[in-house]
């Protein structure tokens, strides 16, 4: 009968073209309301009113509930950016501005449901972005070809986008659960192909010391970068984070705890990720002599930049005038000097994977290169010892101790 309400319903009343009911809960900050439920009929209004019931009795229960772009935006400022690094940031706040809240912004927060986030991945697998974000309207009139004169350039985004895509919004839902805006993380449940990487083929202990050889030879300002690089295995932002306060040219070790990173427009100078990256590195003679070589180039820059210098954290590599080195450029001159020495190009993090063979060639100790390499049992390095033990192999830095002599 409608108008009444049935045994042990409670506060279902007419309301409207329907029926609606309330249920006083706990919010998150600790106080009561009402929270309420609508629906067309009185037994779809029970069904809600005894679903809020058991919400209400598990812990506290939002009332008012955000759409996921307000959610987003104050994740993004009030969790991620004081809590994350500036990188993390960064990424984020791409994925989120040209991937998630064009798509699924307007969502209410509680409402999001697996089939939304595999819907919209599939139709974001589908989307060109150059169309999209209007990367070819913004072009010059007269340098436009593609999407802003009619013809789609089908630029659709990779793998590892969707992959990055669905890990932001996975993280920001975790978020909302832990806060109990909503009571599961929908973007979890959903899978994505992961990304294949192209296995490229590291340098050889031959390629690597012909590669030094021709940087010592022409005096190459980054070449002690490169011989850190390829002897001890360094990252590309923990070598141009590295000041002189590092270095103990006397006690022949290097402490590596800084890394140099770009973050959206800024160059920041900063701790390296975790403590575990931080380690005192013990330097083979050849990687002392490119630090004595690199200091004494150096103060011929300070000396002839004068005034203009500009004296950044006491870098060991920067610009003529004492900036920072930005990463990316490393990278490309990376690239550039290996074409110069004849050699094919290579990712510049891939060169970590020729480091041990180089450590073998230097005849450094085991125990010695296992620090360097941070491997975890000596079993680990014996094995890229004995793979590395070739006479041929042992000759290949000759050259390079030549070039350097010639050089220093």
């Amino acid at each position: 009968m409608s108008g009444k309400r049935g045994n042990g319903e409670g506060s279902i009343y007419p309301y409207k073209n329907g029926y609606a009911a309330y249920v006083w809960v706990t919010k998150p900050d600790g106080k009561r309301a009402r929270k309420y439920a609508y629906g067309k009929t009185r037994e779809e209004v029970h069904e809600k009113w005894l679903n809020l019931h058991a919400e209400a009795k598990k812990g506290p229960v939002a009332t008012r509930h955000r759409t996921l772009a307000v959610f987003l935006s104050y994740w993004l400022d009030s969790i991620v950016k004081p809590n994350l690094a500036p990188l993390s940031y960064v990424s984020y706040e791409g994925y989120v501005r040209l991937y998630i809240a064009p798509h699924l912004g307007t969502k209410r927060l509680d409402k999001l449901t697996v089939r939304d986030v595999r819907e919209w991945l599939t139709k974001l697998s589908a989307i060109c972005q150059c169309c999209a974000q209007g990367k070819d309207a913004k072009r010059a009139t007269a340098s436009r070809r593609c999407c802003a004169i009619g013809e789609c350039c089908e630029s659709y985004p990779s793998r590892r986008v969707i992959q990055g895509s669905r890990d932001a919004l996975r993280a920001a839902l975790t978020h909302a659960v832990t806060e109990e805006e909503i009571g599961k993380n929908v973007a979890s449940l959903v899978k994505v192909p992961k990304p294949r990487r192209r296995r490229i083929k590291p340098w050889s202990v031959a390629e690597a010391g012909q590669f030094l050889a021709d940087a010592a030879d022409r005096d190459d300002h980054l070449f002690a970068a490169w011989v850190l690089v390829l002897c001890l295995g360094l990252r590309r932002g923990e070598v141009l984070g590295l000041t002189w306060k590092s270095v103990d040219l006397e006690a022949g070790e290097l402490y590596v705890d800084h890394q140099i990173q770009r973050a959206g427009r800024e160059i920041l100078h900063r701790e390296t990720k975790t403590e575990e990256s931080d380690d005192f590195l013990p330097l083979p003679a050849l990687c002392l002599k490119a630090l004595r070589m690199r200091r004494a180039q150096q103060l011929g820059d300070r000396k002839a930049a004068g005034e203009l210098w500009q004296d950044s954290h006491g870098l060991i590599f920067t610009t003529k005038h004492g900036t920072p080195i930005e990463p990316g450029n490393l990278t490309r001159m990376f690239g550039l000097r290996a074409l110069r020495a004849g050699l094919r190009v290579i990712p510049l993090r891939n060169t970590r994977h020729t480091c041990a063979a180089l450590l073998v060639v230097l005849k450094v100790h085991p125990k010695v290169a296992q620090r360097i390499l941070r491997h975890s049992q000596i079993t680990m390095t014996m094995e890229v010892y004995a793979a590395a033990g070739d006479e041929d192999v042992r000759d290949a830095l000759d050259r390079l101790s030549s070039a350097m002599g010639g050089s220093g």
